[in-house]
């Protein structure tokens, strides 16, 4: 539903920057003016009085429809851009990820093919660099000039993704060239490899011996390296799913040093714990992720990590896999569980409980889960802003609106929710994305296919300007 002329009266607009009543008015699919007793002419109004007016949500890190060998998250793309704008987020950035021996740009194609015409919601990719050859270089180069600004590397998951230490250096080095940023899943994969294979030899194959055999030690020790050597050759860095003290405390020491590394959590490691994989049976499973939950004083030390700046955003990994028919598949093996968590649809409810807390400012949330992801992967100022020439993204949000988080209510196409039975304050009432009005009440009133793929600028990180 799309109106030529909307006019959104009377709500708090929060941006980074600050916290006002103000009315907003989108004309077509941009936001034409905000400040107040803007002329309602021929405009459809909205009265948003007692409601909190904020850019739509951007998540940077989302897995629709992605092959695991035989399977595929249950999550495609129309139905995990319903959940997410039910969740109050306009954009997301999915992954195409190609296997060893297979062209990026291949593997870009199929994602777009995958994604166009059933997104409800606008979208972008990154894409997974999972060896270095004599193209891969210019693959790089030709997927730069599609839009593609960011490639996410892996120190984890040998023989599959994890890239050597010359190929992770090559990748740096041409980031550093080409103003690209690196994204990095930052784990000693050959140091969590022996430890599989002892806890196995040994017989241990509950879920718990997945959190056990990827100790937070190997996070830092390798968020540690790969900022090295991101240093040594100017690259930008982008650490993705931080979990720990361990890896937190290795970029703080970074931006400390003024170098250009970046990072992100994820709310399941904020809100969920180690003891959570530790449930009777085989009910853990359900919380496998990678890396895993954390004791629960790593969490504390995250939330410090986004009141300090040290943590640069919030995404969600969103990686849906069903409980049963298929994390079922490691039920006598932790290593056949596949990793993930929901989430796509959760993150401001959950995140916005540390508002509520008075761990987080307003404009600080608004920051993470919109505004800074926009900025740091190149979509801002069309994302992630309430400004005119901005798309008209519009989150209006009800802080006080008590919401149940349960897999029967949510929207993902997966069995279960990890934060089933939990209650929380705060709650989507309408969002739009570009203008046109895709949740209203509590209904999805959108489109599928009105989503369009996002170009994507270099992007616009702290302390430095676009190459662009």
């Amino acid at each position: 539903m799309a109106s030529e002329r909307i006019l959104i009266r009377g709500g708090q607009v929060v941006t980074e920057n600050g916290v006002s009543v103000a009315d907003v008015l989108v004309e077509g699919e941009r936001i034409a003016a905000v400040g107040q007793g803007l002329d309602a002419t021929s405009a459809a109004v909205f009265d948003a009085s007692g409601c909190l007016v904020m850019p739509g949500g951007v998540d940077v890190h989302t897995h629709m429809g992605m092959p695991l060998g035989d399977i595929r998250t249950s999550d495609d793309f129309e139905t995990g851009t319903i959940a997410a704008a039910f969740g109050g987020t306009t954009t997301v950035v999915d992954f195409a990820n190609p296997v060893r021996g297979q062209s990026l740009l291949e593997a870009f194609e199929t994602w777009r093919r995958w994604a166009d015409g059933s997104v409800v919601i606008d979208y972008s990719l990154h894409v997974t660099v999972p060896e270095v050859r004599a193209s891969t270089g210019d693959e790089m180069a030709r997927l730069l000039d599609r839009g593609v600004t960011s490639f996410k590397v892996f120190m984890a998951y040998p023989d599959t993704l994890m890239l050597s230490d010359p190929e992770l250096g090559a990748a740096l080095r041409w980031a550093a060239s080409s103003g690209a940023l690196i994204m990095v899943h930052a784990e000693d994969g050959l140091a969590i490899s022996q430890l599989v294979n002892e806890a196995i030899r040994a017989g241990h194959t509950d879920p718990m011996w997945h959190v056990r055999t990827r100790p937070p030690a190997l996070e830092g020790k390798a968020a540690a390296k790969v900022i090295a050597m991101a240093g040594e050759v100017g690259a930008s860095l982008y650490v993705v799913h931080l979990t720990c003290r361990d890896a937190l405390l290795e970029v703080a020491r970074a931006k400390a040093m003024g170098q250009a590394v970046f990072a992100e959590t994820c709310p399941h490691y904020l809100f969920l714990t180690e003891e959570h994989v530790a449930r009777g049976g085989f009910e853990g499973a359900k919380y496998v992720c990678s890396p895993p939950l954390r004791e629960a004083s790593h969490g504390q030390a995250l939330w410090g990590g986004l009141a300090d700046g040290t943590l640069d955003v919030v995404a969600t990994d969103h990686c849906a896999f069903n409980f049963v028919g298929q994390k079922d598949r490691g039920i006598e093996d932790f290593r056949r569980i596949p990793n993930g968590l929901p989430g796509v649809e959760t993150r401001l409810f959950l995140l916005w409980q540390g508002v509520r807390e008075g761990r987080l400012a307003p404009e600080r949330f608004v920051g993470l889960v919109s505004t800074a992801p926009a900025r740091m992967f190149g979509l801002w100022p069309r994302k992630g802003e309430i400004a005119p020439g901005a798309d008209a993204d519009i989150l209006v949000w009800d802080p006080d609106k008590e919401t149940a988080l349960s897999c029967s209510s949510l929207h993902t196409a997966v069995d279960y929710s990890p934060y089933e039975g939990m209650k929380v304050k705060g709650g989507v009432v309408r969002v739009y994305s570009r203008g046109h009005l895709v949740i209203d009440a509590g209904r999805f009133v959108g489109t599928r296919g009105h989503g369009r793929f996002l170009p994507r600028t270099r992007p616009v990180l702290p302390g430095r300007a676009s190459v662009l």
